[in-house]
């Protein structure tokens, strides 16, 4: 079903181009700020009038002086919108007021109720596009932490947007596979030191490694970087153990699969706790692109882009400077041969246009990439490697603790995410026994993971994306304001109602042929929830799940004012099959923006 602002734009537009002669006549539709003035506000008269006062080609000077409110009297007189909208009202110096007709909200809901696909009004692209996301990127030999849940979530949360709107989504891990970690590791196992067993608790021979539990693993890691930055005789070895594995090291290759392997069996974990639609298939780690390296670097250097600087290759790609004015380098291979990051994306870049076919790529990662991607886009775009693939880089900020500082633990560490989840839900037990003490345990625990993990995705979805936000436990696991808990528990109780009601209600409403809306508040949430796939295709636009928490909520809202001031297990007849609709499709949308497209649980009792 199309958005009703874009069946408004086009018929206004129309009228405007019928009236003036012109094209490109944008009707600038806009959400009544007042709803006494009408449902929806068309500004764009006043900026047309504006145009033709000022284009001196016109052959009627007539049109050049009209009044913009003039204007808008003609262009009402040419609408045709009698079957969406009462009669328009032309309101100040040219604005157009539209009221939506109780008979089209009827239609509008039977056809959402009636779609067998549960679109929910949602209205597919008319040119699907092949869209690649990539998201989350953990750090092999190391546990998740807190910095990782941002790009985990909002990344899959824009894939299932997408997808609902009819495209072709192709999620990508993008994991370290590849780099100086694996160096580190490898060399202090060769050396199997004391100095190894002080910093680690433990020796441990090659065959052992890949068998520890990741937490051990991650110690181990951690001596070797604290090795590795303060020893340079140390810091060579790892470097030498790097180009062997590269080289295809059997030793070497067999270690590094099993450390992939046990780092994969612990995010793995993670995201099915997340619900968060991430596979190994989905996985393209920087050694899927190693034997792609070399010939983004000689391409590069025929086309005249690369060239030595310091010993290294470099691309000054247009428009970027350092501090001192000077042009900023992206360099692509190091004086010893080594590739690096922007090699590795530069790569993907290509894969991904030539062999994937994207029409778009988004990369989700925080803010402070920023930089780093630019360079990359402009150097792919100038390289010609990029043509009609639109390439997006999507930010994010920071989570921050009650102090205002990055969330760390007590000793300072990032918080693991595995801890997070755990707390989450362990917060969420507690509620859960005060409030329903006599459900079945195993009824309490289903409830408590769904509270748990929603209540902490909610909570970084509902804020803007690109700004930082302050974890509170407290906060996001209210039963009140626009939280996981508050959502659930409007859900729960919409499907209590309808449980009270000892009614087929998918066969009663399938006989329902005009819904009586007549009452404020029916009115009100009926307008409301058309309106479900216009914000859909908003939040994907701006790639922004928040926007999608607060209609979410706003929606919660506007269902308690109609269950407050319509009864709808006591209605007349004649209403209580209309009130039994909107509390069905009212339902239907939390359950469809919580759980297809957030990612979060739906529970039938709380």
């Amino acid at each position: 079903m199309k958005p009703i602002i874009e069946i408004l734009e086009e018929k206004i537009s129309a009228a405007m181009t019928a009236v003036t002669g012109q094209a490109d006549c944008p009707a600038i539709i806009k959400l009544s700020a007042d709803t006494k003035f009408g449902d929806y506000q068309s500004n764009g008269v006043m900026a047309l009038a504006k145009k033709l006062k000022t284009n001196a080609t016109l052959r009627s000077s007539s049109l050049r002086s009209t009044s913009p409110r003039k204007l808008a009297e003609d262009v009402v007189a040419k609408l045709d919108i009698d079957d969406i909208c009462e009669k328009p009202e032309v309101a100040g110096p040219g604005f157009i007021n539209l009221r939506l007709k109780n008979d089209f909200l009827s239609k509008k809901l039977l056809e959402i109720n009636s779609d067998s696909e549960n679109h929910l009004g949602i209205d597919k692209a008319a040119k699907p596009q092949t869209v690649i996301v990539d998201f989350s990127g953990p750090n092999i030999a190391k546990q998740m932490h807190v910095g990782h849940l941002r790009s985990t979530i909002i990344g899959d949360s824009i894939c299932r947007m997408f997808q609902s709107l009819g495209h072709t989504v192709i999620r990508q891990n993008h994991i370290g596979d590849w780099g100086t970690q694996f160096g580190m590791l490898m060399a202090l196992l060769d050396e199997q030191s004391e100095e190894a067993k002080k910093n680690t608790g433990v020796a441990l021979h090659h065959s052992e490694l890949g068998k520890l539990p990741l937490p051990v693993l991650e110690n181990f890691y951690k001596a070797a970087k604290q090795k590795y930055d303060s020893n340079e005789e140390f810091a060579e070895k790892a470097r030498a153990a790097v180009v062997a594995l590269h080289k295809g090291d059997l030793k070497y290759e067999m270690l590094w699969l099993k450390i992939i392997g046990w780092s994969m069996m612990h995010y793995g974990d993670i995201y099915s706790r997340l619900s968060v639609n991430l596979k190994a298939d989905d996985e393209r780690g920087e050694s899927f692109y190693k034997d792609m390296l070399t010939g983004v670097v000689e391409d590069l250097k025929k086309a005249g882009l690369a060239k030595e600087s310091d010993g290294a290759i470099c691309v000054f790609p247009d428009g970027f400077e350092n501090k001192e004015g000077e042009p900023l380098p992206l360099i692509i291979q190091k004086s010893d041969g080594a590739f690096l990051y922007a090699t590795t994306d530069l790569a993907a870049i290509r894969y991904r246009v030539n062999e994937l076919e994207a029409d778009k790529i988004i990369y989700v990662t925080d803010a402070r990439q920023k930089l780093h991607f630019e360079m990359v886009f402009a150097v792919a775009r100038k390289a010609g490697w990029v043509k009609d693939t639109e390439l997006a880089h999507v930010t994010f900020g920071s989570v921050l603790g009650e102090n205002g500082k990055p969330f760390k633990t007590r000793s300072g560490e990032n918080v693991k995410l595995k801890d997070l989840l755990d707390e989450a839900i362990k917060r969420a037990e507690t509620i859960t026994e005060e409030k329903n003490p006599d459900l079945p345990k195993e009824q309490k625990t289903k409830i408590a993971n769904a509270v748990g993990i929603g209540a902490l995705k909610y909570a970084d979805y509902s804020n803007n994306r690109t700004s930082d936000y302050i974890f509170s436990f407290d906060k996001m696991l209210a039963m009140n304001g626009n939280t996981a808990p508050y959502m659930q528990y409007a859900y729960a109780r919409i499907k209590s109602i309808e449980a009270k009601s000892q009614t087929d209600i998918k066969a009663e409403l399938a006989n329902l042929k005009r819904p009586n809306l007549s009452e404020p508040a029916e009115l009100d949430l009926a307008k409301y929830l058309i309106r479900y796939g216009e914000v859909i295709q908003t939040a994907a636009a701006d790639y922004k799940p928040n926007y999608l928490t607060s209609y979410l909520y706003e929606l919660a809202q506007k269902f308690s004012a109609f269950y407050t001031n319509c009864p709808v297990l006591k209605a007349e007849p004649d209403k209580k099959l209309t009130r039994l609709l909107l509390c069905e499709l009212t339902a239907k949308t939390i359950e469809h923006g919580l759980d297809e497209l957030l990612g979060i649980e739906v529970v039938k009792q709380m």
